[in-house]
């Protein structure tokens, strides 16, 4: 079997964009909220997306509808939810706990024992986390962790099992087109809290432009190159892969936002890794071999 070179060098360019841009929009939150960055973000990949694959040259029915906007509606909440999280958690912490979700799904054909050992190392970084009291340093300055925060975490995890599963299906059906159709959903659900928050401040052309350059590292080349990768990759290789994200998450808070983590909370970052990926790993070893 060929090592499958391009999807997985395809999901890897997606995590390093992705984290950047995350990153980078924390800085328009006391702008435009996370609200309003949310919105930024998505209009912006809609557009940026739309003409890259313009999807109106296919021709589309009104049957195919509802697995789009399922699919753009849970990429919609997975977006403003985890946007809500980072607001007030550090950016590798809100991963950790978002990872709940495509843990889950590795999770979901669980058989042998061994499964439990990865249930137990993820519930244990979890725990690692719950410590209310614990802090985070931002800059010099010590932030207690919010539950507020957390709770937006998980629901963005929750959206991000069924972003991995309504992804692969929608991929199988649609293609790269999925990407700008779901998108556009995703946008019109996110705009009225977009609006309700920032309002007018939505118009200013520096957020604007900053909310671009945002959009293309945030969703438009990490979307795109994900949903190659989900028509290429078995769920249980990406969800290994995807695996890297928490530990890329962590290092772009601590590059780009100064976020230093303690070592109880690296420890937790760590132990949900490791149950993710072999979690994902002994999944895949139950699967039929594919020529």
């Amino acid at each position: 079997m060929r090592f499958p070179f391009l999807p997985v060098a395809a999901l890897l360019g997606s995590l390093i964009t992705l984290c950047a841009g995350t990153s980078l929009a924390k800085g328009l939150f006391p702008h435009v909220g996370a609200e309003g960055t949310t919105t930024y973000r998505l209009l912006f990949s809609t557009l940026l997306l739309m003409a890259f694959w313009r999807p109106w040259r296919r021709k589309w029915t009104w049957a195919e509808a509802p697995p789009l906007m399922l699919f753009g509606a849970t990429l919609g909440a997975m977006n403003l939810l985890f946007y809500g999280a980072i607001a007030t958690l550090p950016f590798g912490l809100a991963i950790a706990i978002e990872f709940s979700g495509p843990l889950a799904v590795a999770l979901w054909s669980s058989k042998k024992p061994i499964d439990y050992l990865w249930v137990t190392l993820a519930v244990a970084g979890l725990g690692l986390i719950l410590p209310l009291g614990d802090s985070f340093n931002l800059g010099g300055d010590n932030r207690a962790i919010d539950p507020v925060g957390m709770a937006f975490a998980l629901g963005a995890g929750m959206c991000w099992a069924g972003y991995i599963v309504l992804g692969q299906r929608v991929a199988d059906r649609f293609g790269a087109l999925a990407t700008p159709m779901g998108m556009m959903v995703a946008a019109l659900l996110v705009l009225p809290f977009g609006i309700s928050v920032a309002g007018a401040s939505l118009l200013n052309v520096t957020w604007m432009l900053a909310g671009l350059g945002i959009a293309l590292l945030s969703s438009a080349i990490p979307y795109s190159l994900e949903m190659y990768s989900l028509k290429h990759l078995p769920k249980q290789s990406f969800s290994i892969l995807l695996s890297l994200e928490p530990a890329v998450g962590a290092l772009a808070g601590w590059w780009v936002l100064s976020e230093q983590l303690s070592t109880q909370q690296i420890s937790a970052i760590g132990l949900i890794m490791i149950a993710s990926m072999g979690s994902a790993m002994t999944a895949g070893r139950r699967m039929p071999t594919q020529a």
